[in-house]
């Protein structure tokens, strides 16, 4: 399945109708210069400089001392460059220049261990693609609403096969989760004014990362367009989705859930500076667990033998390790083209996705899907209610951490919940069905608040190990994988019954979570 490309397209997520983990030091390292050449190779060129190209934004690596970024901060000035924001603590600048020759002579200055461009279309740019809209749900009628809280459900959940899926209504009987545990949805904003969300909601851990400053005014968090911008309010609901008598619930209905926007206004791109300041500002408001449905634009893969897609590793690598050492568990969704991420070779004929793309052959071992492939990353395949590997969902040995159910068209459960999708969260007060990776992956951020909610003390790595550890793996499938049943055998499982390609060590248990 081609990996789709419009405004929902960097969210994992296929609305209705739609069908190596790398060895890299992420850490700032040793300087790049010896200290008698810094003083005459910390500026750049004092000659006129160009600044007739398009207006981009850039990321500058550097090593993380505050002397090192200060020198480079004048370097880029010098170069026909503005500094946005500079995270002297990872070494991680943020730029914006219309000097086309800006990054090749950045480069050139001490200190700076990578730089280029996160986008290959000048700023404010717009994406004008459309892809169908969510089928929403209304809430069932007073009566079959109240016969379902009495049973000890909410009014929605007998259509969320999802959570008997992984045991998280038995999970919620013994421990709902922790108030003192946090799910920071970085995407593209949260409708915190929903009735199932406004009870977990924690807005002193919310901000708005587009551009990469944190804006953290009341509602900067929220969607720019309801209509367009609904992929984080659902995952929210996937969550933490509140026991409160309304509508659905939540994989942990007790934690809170936070929302770091880092989703462009205008044609929803998930640019890297922006999620460089959405893990800084989740590792510095103490949030325990990342969601991160979508990859960083402009490039489904990221290679690190191109100078600015390496920039764009480097600084969300940086970011994303940072919070890992602050306490936050990083999960991430693996992506919806069916692609076998061990394989030796991949195409990719959609990147850059924010101007024209140009069809490239994928070396795995040098190319990241980012943050999905950052190591540390929990990186989550999807299934449907018959526990298969989804259609769509990307698949590897050795990519896959563990599995959650991010719904399937082709599998269908049985009455009452009828639609093998996920049910969740809108804006403005409503639910809809969604399937994709980016609903599995919250099935996992919400059972990550649970282990985290039993076992407060326990690193990001033992969380991890506790999820893969009390994973149910239901093996490679025995059968031709043809879920669609045209006759063509659609991926091949490698593996063996405790970790797997398809499933990597298996799909999260919630109820083992908590007992």
């Amino acid at each position: 399945m081609a990996h789709l490309r419009s405004r929902r397209a960097r969210v994992l997520a296929i609305p209705v109708g739609l069908a190596l983990t790398a060895s890299l030091g992420f850490l700032p390292g040793a300087a790049s210069a010896t200290t008698a050449g810094q003083d005459r190779a910390t500026t750049a060129t004092t000659t006129a400089v160009r600044a007739d190209g398009p207006k981009l934004s850039y990321v500058v690596n550097t090593t993380a001392d505050q002397a090192t970024v200060k020198r480079v901060k004048k370097a880029v000035v010098q170069a026909g460059g503005t500094v946005v924001i500079a995270h002297a603590q990872i070494g991680v600048i943020v730029v914006h220049s219309a000097n086309p020759d800006f990054a090749k002579t950045i480069r050139t200055t001490a200190g700076v261990q990578s730089a280029g461009a996160s986008r290959t279309a000048p700023l404010k740019s717009a994406s004008t693609t459309e892809v169908g809209k969510p089928e929403k749900v209304k809430e069932p009628k007073p009566a079959a609403a109240a016969k379902n809280v009495a049973a000890g459900k909410e009014p929605l959940e007998p259509l969320q096969w999802d959570l008997a899926a992984i045991k998280a209504d038995k999970a919620a009987k013994i421990n709902p989760g922790s108030k003192k545990v946090t799910v920071a949805v970085i995407d593209t904003g949260v409708d915190d004014t929903h009735p199932d969300l406004a009870p977990n909601f924690s807005k002193k851990q919310s901000a708005n990362c587009v551009g990469g400053v944190a804006d953290t005014t009341q509602g900067a968090w929220r969607p720019y367009n309801p209509d367009e911008d609904y992929h984080g309010t659902h995952v929210a609901g996937e969550i933490a989705a509140a026991r409160n008598g309304i509508g659905v619930a939540g994989v942990a209905p007790g934690v809170k859930v936070s929302a770091i926007k880092v989703s462009e206004a205008e044609g929803s791109f998930f640019y890297a500076e922006s999620v460089v300041c959405a893990f800084v500002f989740a590792a510095e408001h103490s949030v325990e667990v990342t969601n991160n449905s979508y990859y960083v634009d402009p490039w489904m893969f990221n290679c690190t033998d191109d100078p600015d897609q390496k920039a764009i590793v480097d600084a969300v690598g940086r970011a994303a390790k940072y919070a890992q050492r602050k306490g936050a568990v990083n999960v991430a969704s693996a992506g919806n083209s069916n692609f076998d991420l061990a394989a030796k070779e991949l195409t990719d004929a959609s990147s850059p996705n924010d101007t024209t793309p140009v069809e490239r052959k994928i070396d795995p071992a040098k190319c990241l899907d980012v943050p999905t492939q950052l190591p540390g990353t929990v990186t989550v395949s999807a299934t449907g209610v018959q526990k298969l590997k989804s259609y769509y969902s990307n698949y590897g040995l050795g990519q896959i951490d563990v599995a959650g159910p991010g719904g399937d068209k082709y599998q269908v459960p049985e009455l009452p919940a009828k639609d093998g999708r996920i049910l969740s969260t809108m804006p403005e007060g409503d639910y809809a069905y969604l399937q994709g990776t980016s609903m599995a992956g919250p099935h996992v951020a919400g059972v990550a608040a649970l282990l985290k909610s039993k076992h407060p003390d326990s690193s990001p790595q033992e969380i991890q190990w506790l999820l893969k550890s009390q994973a149910d793996n239901p093996g490679c499938p025995t059968a031709p994988y043809d879920p669609d049943s045209d006759g063509d055998v659609d991926a091949t499982c490698a593996g063996t019954k405790h970790v797997n390609s398809f499933y990597g060590y298996g799909i999260v248990d919630a109820l083992d979570a908590v007992k």
